[in-house]
C-alpha cells in the first residue's frame, strides 16, 4: 500500500485528531505517527492487523517444514549423529578451552 503525505502524521497532531485518524483507518488507511520527525507508530485496523499476524503464523509455518524436508533429506543421505555421543564431544571441547 502506498502512503501519501496525509498518511503522516506528527504525534502532537494525531492527539489532537485521533477520532478523525481512526474512522480514516477504519476507512482503508493506514496511519504513520511521527515523533521528532521520525516514524514512531502506525495505525492499522484491527483485521489487518489480524491478516498480517495469520500471514507469519503461515511463514513461519512453511519454514519450519522447509527445515523439518532438509532434516530428512540429511537423514535419508546418512548425514545423521548420536545426540549423546554429540553432547559428550561439545563438553569435552568446552572442558578443553584455557580459562581466561
Amino acid at each position: 500500500m502506498a502512503f501519501t503525505a496525509s498518511d503522516v502524521v506528527p504525534l502532537t497532531q494525531a492527539r489532537a485528531t485521533l477520532s478523525d485518524l481512526v474512522e480514516q483507518v477504519k476507512a482503508g488507511a493506514e496511519k504513520i505517527i511521527t515523533k521528532n520527525g521520525e516514524s514512531y507508530v502506525a495505525i492499522i485496523d484491527s483485521r489487518r492487523l489480524d491478516y498480517y499476524h495469520q500471514l507469519e503464523r503461515e511463514r513461519i509455518h512453511l519454514l519450519l517444514m522447509d527445515d523439518a524436508g532438509k532434516g530428512l533429506d540429511d537423514i535419508a543421505a546418512g548425514k545423521v549423529k548420536d545426540a549423546r555421543t554429540t553432547l559428550a564431544a561439545l563438553k569435552r571441547r568446552r572442558e578443553a578451552k584455557p580459562q581466561a
